[in-house]
């Protein structure tokens, strides 16, 4: 296997000694902005983007000490990028926030202004990208994604730039966080990750969700009620989505809690799976949005340095299961790779 010497480099930037992703996710746009307006009482308008970057940049100063990279985005977060830690790699977002929804099929867009050479001329050592993907939607819907796709794996390719593909499963009409979607979440991540293995996108690494809501596995100390999963048929869906990657994979905390998070991780920890690491934004720093919409940007960094480092190193101590990017190619090192 050999990669390409921009796409090796980038790689190696926003991993650690081991070769592990262990990334803080900061790219937030629209649901950073509701969330902040809401603790304030305000209009989601009246956010302004001074508030929105000042949000980021503590997050960035404070947090990325303890991570192998940071992800943002160039509309609030150009601003944070430079206040990283000199250990943290840079990702940046290419994708508008939200979806189109005026049509079915929550079809994305990419930012206007931006293109993958303008991101890495901003400094970005990887490009993210997300996608929300059903492989059950309607086949002219799929195929105009995987289109999108493969156009954005192209230019990544002319700019010999590593392409993440982050992809999150839904079903309209059902709750993603609900029992049904539960019992039909590991086909869902399954198929997308043996699609977007495919060598056609050109994706270096996918950003994937776990194929289990942990709110549903038996025994589990987020299941407070009815399961879908035994703790052995849920290590098993793991298994199986593990099988199907051809890229190397990590794992994305999809807003749930930082003690959720960590016994995710325990548990892909115990199905052996070779994961890659993290990109972790919301487990790690949601609960400080009242503290600075309430009480400002003092309170926010001493919330930070306190319970964020916490929640950061929570994450952290439950990665020494996951594999380095490399070793998915079979080999025991970066070099290995030329």
């Amino acid at each position: 296997m050999k990669i390409t010497p921009g796409k090796q480099k980038g790689l190696q930037a926003v991993s650690d000694r081991r070769g592990v992703i262990a990334a803080a996710a900061m790219d937030q746009r629209g649901s950073l902005k509701s969330a902040i307006a809401k603790e304030k009482g305000i209009d989601k308008k009246a956010v302004t983007p001074e508030m929105m970057a000042e949000f980021k940049e503590a997050v960035v100063r404070i947090l990325t000490p303890h991570a192998s990279a940071v992800l943002l985005d160039p509309e609030y977060g150009l601003s944070a990028a430079p206040q990283r830690a000199k250990n943290a790699g840079l990702l940046l977002a290419y994708e508008k926030s939200g979806y189109d929804n005026t049509r079915p099929g929550r079809l994305p867009d990419l930012l206007d202004h931006y293109s993958v050479r303008r991101l890495v001329a901003a400094g970005a050592d990887c490009i993210k990208i997300l996608l929300y993907y059903t492989p059950f939607d309607p086949a002219g819907v799929n195929e105009a994604k995987h289109a999108w796709v493969e156009r954005i794996g192209d230019e990544c390719a002319a700019n010999d730039v590593p392409f993440f593909l982050e992809f999150v499963g839904y079903e309209e009409g059902i709750d993603e966080k609900g029992i049904d979607f539960a019992r039909k979440k590991p086909e869902c991540v399954i198929k997308s990750m043996a699609e977007f293995s495919k060598p056609q996108y050109g994706v270096d690494v996918m950003k994937v969700e776990v194929p289990v809501t942990m709110a549903y596995v038996q025994g589990a100390r987020a299941c407070k009620g009815e399961s879908v999963y035994t703790r052995e048929q849920a290590k098993e869906h793991f298994r199986k989505a593990a099988a199907v990657a051809r890229k190397p994979f990590i794992y994305l905390s999809a807003g749930v809690s930082n003690e959720t998070f960590g016994e995710t991780l325990e548990l892909a920890a115990e199905s052996g799976v070779n994961f890659s690491g993290v990109l972790c934004g919301r487990a790690t720093w949601k609960d400080a949005i009242p503290v600075y919409a309430k009480r400002g940007i003092k309170a926010l960094e001493d919330w930070l340095a306190d319970q964020g480092v916490k929640n950061i190193k929570n994450v952290n101590g439950r990665l020494s299961a996951a594999q380095p990017w490399f070793s998915f190619y079979g080999v025991a090192s970066v070099g290995a790779l030329s």
